[in-house]
């Protein structure tokens, strides 16, 4: 008999955990009937396998591809998840859990006016390694946020606040709100995504040509340099 965690061996432990914790919080199908062992096994099945489908296969994930991965029938998907984007909103849940030690802990500390960029760019950088490890399945919520499907965008406007709740705190002591702290986190933020989401998109390097063994610090430095202009110029 197959261990119940077996699904999640290939996982990072953290995500592992985090995928195990996602499922354990959900207490019924769609077909209103309450979960049990197995029932929580075969959501983490499915989360599992959509993981392992989004990171390591250049196939279209569908459902039904989802559901061959997971060793399931199609039924058994349904009984979770009505389409594609409710599963990868599922599968995102896990994921961003995994961003606290990732890299928002980077943030949490009063950066030292005299190391400041050394901690911007150390952000910067465990940024970019988030969205490595993570790149298509991030890459593919943006995709469909920027088709103006709602569920993707409100995940992308909630992902972007706890650091954007962050930097503010890093520029002054006033809480988030509508202030010119905000305003200014806010856009580095959305300059330093988009740094990184092209860095880390392989489909695009291929099509303008960016070398493979460019540096991401071409990107990366010039990011932290905007952090740390935009965090010293606000304590100024």
């Amino acid at each position: 008999m197959e261990d119940e965690a077996d699904h999640l061996v290939d996982l990072p432990p953290s995500l592992a955990a985090a995928v195990a914790a996602a499922c354990g919080a959900v207490s019924h199908n769609l077909n209103g009937q309450r979960l049990g062992r197995k029932g929580r096994v075969t959501r983490e099945r499915i989360l599992a396998a959509a993981i392992d489908l989004i990171e390591t296969s250049e196939e279209t994930v569908t459902l039904a591809r989802v559901a061959k991965r997971a060793s399931l029938g199609m039924t058994s998907v349904y009984n979770y998840f009505t389409d594609m984007t409710e599963l990868l909103l599922a599968v995102l849940d896990p994921v961003m859990a995994t961003a606290e030690d990732d890299y928002l802990c980077t943030v949490r500390e009063r950066w030292s006016d005299a190391d400041l960029y050394e901690h911007c760019y150390r952000f910067v950088r465990a940024y970019h390694g988030f969205w490595s490890r993570h790149s298509r399945l991030l890459h593919m919520r943006n995709a469909l946020a920027d088709q103006q499907d709602a569920r993707m965008m409100a995940h992308r406007i909630r992902s972007s606040r706890p650091i954007i709740a962050l930097l503010v705190q890093q520029m002054s002591d006033e809480e988030v709100g509508l202030g010119p702290h905000t305003s200014m986190a806010t856009m580095v933020m959305i300059g330093i995504e988009r740094s990184v989401t092209l860095v880390t998109d392989r489909e695009l390097r291929k099509l303008v040509g960016m070398w493979p063994e460019l540096s991401e610090d071409r990107y990366l430095v010039p990011g932290a340099r905007l952090m740390e202009f935009a965090i010293s110029d606000a304590r100024g």
